[in-house]
């Protein structure tokens, strides 16, 4: 079995939110779901809102629908995007 890659945005509510709160959320969530994260980026939208682009491993084996799950009910969160997924061959 291989690895799967995501690159997943988080698009917090609004733009008070502080990135570094969400990206310890995203970690614990990632991790609840047996993933592990591998890059943090911020991405600006518009007007002060920036989104959160979360790199993540996952093992094949495991259902991806739980990472999406995780992540998609953190506080905060108003919605998730899977904008890259790969496989990698190890």
């Amino acid at each position: 079995m291989g690895t799967a890659l995501f690159k997943i945005k988080l698009m917090p509510e609004d733009a008070s939110m502080n990135l570094v709160v969400l990206q310890e959320y995203a970690k614990e969530a990632v991790e609840e779901a047996g993933g592990e994260i591998t890059t943090f980026e911020e991405q600006e939208i518009a007007f002060g809102l920036k989104a959160l682009i979360v790199g993540v491993r996952l093992d094949e084996s495991l259902d991806s629908n739980k990472l999406e799950e995780a992540l998609g009910n953190i506080d905060g969160v108003s919605s998730l995007d899977i904008i890259d997924y790969r496989r990698a061959i190890e």
